[in-house]
């Protein structure tokens, strides 16, 4: 199955919108003076090989958010992978007793609300990999054996791995700014040993991009490393 089915993407954002919105108002209803959250949530598949055998293929999916919230010029924070609305009370309660419990700070609370953004620019971040963990190891796999085809001195692997992540972030703050944005991150690396006259040497070789079409062949990735 690929990721793409479920894919973790611009229409989950409006939910998250309404959750930073809910936390904010309970952060209001016990009593801070001003706040800001951050609620994300992430979706990814890594595969690893290693000297032609798979490794791992591991599936990850987390979410949660993040509060900090001021007393005056007191501040705390708080976080949780937890959902929900007792999450969210909970959450909110256990950064306003730290809040209340340090020193004031002259310099504690958010930036004037004059200097919020009013637009939000588009930044084409998102660009979902249909890939399924099959093939993931076919790349990977493919990587590894160009890198030993390319040299007899190396000899042995140290962890070729492909990963492919979507996420979604949403930040809000008691000045009534919230804003959000979805975007993907696709990699491939390689971790070789070569041996040679009685020594050994290690290196790799790797690419980055927001889209897994456009990274660099698995071949070349693995000639490079």
């Amino acid at each position: 199955m690929s990721l793409h089915a479920a894919a973790v993407g611009p229409s989950v954002l409006p939910d998250l919108r309404e959750q930073v919105e809910q936390i904010i108002a309970e952060a209001r209803r016990q009593g801070a003076s001003a706040c800001e959250v951050a609620v994300s949530l992430e979706q990814g598949l890594s595969t690893s090989v290693r000297q032609g055998e798979v490794e791992t293929v591991e599936f990850n999916r987390d979410q949660g958010f993040g509060i900090t919230l001021y007393a005056g010029q007191r501040k705390g924070s708080a976080s949780t992978s937890a959902t929900g609305e007792a999450a969210i009370r909970e959450t909110v309660a256990a950064a306003l007793a730290i809040a209340r419990h340090t020193s004031e700070d002259e310099c504690a609370g958010l930036a004037d609300a004059a200097l919020m953004a009013r637009e939000l620019p588009e930044l084409d971040l998102y660009h979902p990999w249909s890939l399924s963990p099959e093939q993931a190891v076919e790349r990977a796999l493919a990587c590894e054996a160009a890198a030993f085809a390319a040299d007899k001195r190396v000899t042995k692997a140290d962890g070729t791995t492909l990963n492919t992540h979507q996420g979604c972030r949403v930040y809000g703050n008691s000045h009534g700014f919230i804003g959000g944005y979805a975007s993907t991150r696709h990699s491939l690396s390689c971790v070789m040993i070569a041996e040679g006259e009685g020594q050994m040497q290690r290196d790799y070789w790797y690419d980055v991009n927001r889209r897994g079409e456009a990274l660099a062949s698995a071949e070349s990735i693995g000639r490079r490393a």
